[in-house]
Parts: structure tokens; sequence; C-alpha cells
């Protein structure tokens, strides 16, 4: 995973930079900053222009939150070496978080499964898309990083 997020900052420099992709990496990056207990009680909701807006279940998480801004900005900015957040925006929403809690349970399945169920998400036109990337690696973690946002969004209109 570490290797994933040493090439984010790449991927948006070399690949197509959309508005979907720069949120889809934004999340992950929230996840990454933000860490496993802190992410069970918060849940990316959308990227605005330079603005993270994050769920929280209730105003007492919303005032914590509030007063770690300034350090979540600077973690999430120092894994892209650039400032592509600037505010943070903690919302009450507590049906998001119980929503993003499903989500990302821990699961059973191993590396490779998941590494499998990730690659089978990724469209054929993706595929073409990301073959502007010369580098074979990075090539590689972008078609990852990609089918496992497209699994868990997936996933998320099951529940």
């Amino acid at each position: 995973m570490e290797g994933l997020f040493r090439t984010l900052p790449k991927l948006l420099k070399q690949f197509e930079d959309t508005d979907e992709m720069r949120e889809a990496v934004v999340f992950a990056a929230w996840r990454k900053a933000s860490g496993k207990s802190l992410s069970r009680h918060t849940a990316p909701v959308e990227l605005i222009d330079k603005t993270l807006v994050i769920a929280v279940a209730d105003g007492v998480w919303q005032s914590h939150l509030e007063s770690l801004a300034g350090q979540m900005i600077f973690k999430i900015n120092s894994i892209f070496k650039n400032a592509i957040v600037t505010f943070i925006e903690f919302r009450i929403d507590e049906t998001a978080v119980l929503a993003n809690r499903k989500g990302t349970q821990e699961t059973d399945l191993s590396d490779e499964e998941l590494r499998e169920i990730a690659l089978e998400e990724v469209s054929s036109s993706l595929r073409r898309s990301s073959d502007s990337i010369e580098d074979d690696s990075l090539r590689y973690q972008f078609l990852l990083t990609a089918g496992s946002c497209l699994a868990r969004k997936k996933k998320m209109r099951k529940l």
C-alpha cells in the first residue's frame, strides 16, 4: 500500500487530471492520513475545488476534527507534495459514516484476491487510457487504484 501512495503524485501528473480521479486519490489520502481508528468515525463525501468534505457522526466529532483540520490538510498535501486540499469541511451525517464503516470493514480475502477483484472492475477503455502511462509499475498501480475505487463504489451502491 505504501508503494501506491508514493505513486499518487506521479499519477496525477502523468494521467489526465479529472475531477473524479482527483477526488478518488484525495479520498484515499484522507484514509491514509486519518488512520484506521479515525477513518471509522468519518467518511469522505466530496472534493469541491480544493475543499474536502468529510462526514462525521455528530457535533462532538465535528468539533474535535475541526481542531485537527490543519494537521490533516498538511498530512494530505504531504502525500501529494502539492496543495491539493486547502480546507476541510466537516458535515454531520451519521448515515454516511455508518455506510463507510460497513464498506471498509476488514475482510478475510488475501491481498491477491483483493487485487483480482479490483482489476476485474477496470474497463477496457480505462485500460486503453492507461496505456499512455509509460512506466509499467506506475500503470499497474493506477489500474489497481482505479479498480479498487470502482469496486468500492459498486459495493457501496449495494448497501
